[in-house]
């Protein structure tokens, strides 16, 4: 059978979505190539959030194209994910070598349009419409070193996995284009997460991440929302406040809790497993419910990403993203009351249309009064079809450039103390098999680098012996 490469850009979702199809291949007897070098088939997973994505996976398959059409013209190359949902055929017309184009919807159908290719059924494949259920298709694993077959390669052994829970976004900030490529919120079933958490542990998994567009509106689906421009301006703050049941889920709101933290009980519940993580929440989805599970799912991990986009009101205002900056402040407020130990990460958006330097310096005063253990920093990216795209005031690359570094600068000055005040700690690690002279799971942290700790065992024998 053929061999396939497959090459992710972007988030933890397509990197979920790509081991599911390297998953679904493998079970119909395809292999996995070690390199683009060797590989029958050669899989770009693409991501659309910013224009340098795009261009990376674009100049990555015409060097690919340029160089295999020469030596190994039979090779299938293809692309998949955000940028083939938002692109389709316009990605062949483009690159008449690219064979495949598969959508966010249809992932689970990659092994049977390579196979229609290999067998001459069908010349180009570009197929990306939507599919009802697609949401719930994404469940195989390659779960290293337990046996899982890929050519007689033994890979290392996994303890963490990704279980996507929902797909799809229906939040339309207007500067993100996810809502369109992945389309609106689809749920799964409690039930049927909780299976594939099961089936992970009893395969040595001891840590789960449960991953969507916005993992905080899992099992809702918010009311018709109506259509935006570019010319409503400021009037796009205002986001529809109610939510309905995700029909699709089953998982109506009762007894105060939310679907999500209903799905948090239930995935807690699993014997052998160890921790819960999510990612990505959206601060409107924060409600106390949720920060309450914090205190009372010892499993939870006590880390939060929440993503804040901007310090100033303004700007999320023209961003649309429904919450202020106070309301933003105060889950941080509650979360620290939760624990005040507790991990807190964001995503901040730099040179926003419209952003001036009184709006930079409200995102540099948040910085330092939440006091972020790390921050993932981006430079605006005009999206085609977002409203943000062609507001008015757009920011100069020079100085996006500019207020990213100074940005930054602050970010890693703030993580590099908080990292260092970590040195001298015990804590726990998730280690990917048995030490042979140490059974014990927790280090001494011994030193920091940036954003990384190093640390030794901590024997406790050996310790107290020493205090003697």
């Amino acid at each position: 059978m053929p061999s396939v490469y497959i090459k992710t850009y972007g988030c933890q979702m397509n990197e979920r979505d790509s081991e599911a199809v390297a998953a679904q291949l493998v079970a119909k007897g395809y292999t996995l190539a070690p390199s683009e070098h060797v590989a029958d088939v050669i899989l770009l997973n693409t991501c659309s959030v910013r224009d340098l994505a795009e261009q990376k996976a674009l100049n990555k398959m015409e060097n690919l194209a340029a160089d295999i059409r020469r030596s190994r013209p039979h090779v299938v190359l293809g692309f998949m994910g955000c940028m083939a949902q938002s692109r389709g055929h316009e990605l062949i017309d483009r690159l008449p070598d690219v064979d495949l184009v598969v959508g966010t919807q249809k992932f689970h159908r990659t092994a049977d349009y390579l196979d229609d290719i290999f067998a001459g059924r069908r010349d180009k494949v570009v197929e990306v419409e939507e599919e009802k259920g697609s949401e719930a298709t994404i469940k195989e694993h390659l779960l290293h070193g337990r046996g899982d077959a890929n050519g007689g390669h033994r890979l290392p052994l996994q303890v963490t996995a990704f279980v996507s829970i929902m797909q799809g976004c229906n939040q339309y900030c207007t500067f993100c284009i996810v809502p369109h490529t992945r389309g609106e919120e689809r749920s799964r079933t409690i039930p049927d997460i909780v299976k594939e958490c099961r089936e992970l542990v009893s395969r040595g998994v001891k840590e789960v991440t449960l991953l969507g567009q916005i993992v905080t509106s899992y099992g809702r689906r918010r009311s018709p929302r109506p259509s935006l421009s570019p010319s409503d301006g400021d009037r796009l703050a205002k986001p529809v406040e109610r939510f309905l049941p995700d029909r699709g889920s089953g998982v109506p709101i009762q007894d105060g809790k939310s679907p999500f933290v209903r799905l948090l009980e239930a995935v807690h519940e699993i014997a052998g497993l160890e921790r819960i993580r999510f990612t990505s929440p959206h601060p409107r989805g924060y409600g106390d419910d949720l920060v309450e599970a914090y205190a009372r799912l010892p499993k939870l991990c006590e880390s939060a990403h929440l993503p804040v986009q901007s310090g100033s009101d303004r700007i999320l205002k023209r961003m649309h993203r429904g919450y202020t900056r106070e309301r933003y402040l105060g889950i941080i407020d509650k979360l620290r009351r939760v624990n005040p130990e507790m991990g807190i990460t964001t995503d901040i958006i730099v040179g926003f249309p419209g952003e001036t330097e009184a709006d930079l310096a409200e995102t540099l005063s948040l910085v330092r009064e939440v006091g972020f253990d790390n921050a993932f920093v981006f430079k605006y990216s005009p999206r085609r079809d977002t409203p943000a795209a062609a507001m008015p005031d757009q920011v100069l690359q020079a100085v996006i450039e500019e207020r990213h570094g100074r940005l930054l600068d602050l970010v890693n000055e703030i993580g590099k103390k908080k990292f260092q005040d970590c040195v001298g700690r015990r804590a726990q690690i998730l280690v990917e098999g048995p030490s042979r002279k140490n059974p014990e799971r927790d280090l001494r942290i011994t030193r920091a680098g940036s954003f990384t700790l190093y640390g030794d065992p901590a024997i406790v024998n050996l310790e107290e012996s020493n205090h003697e």
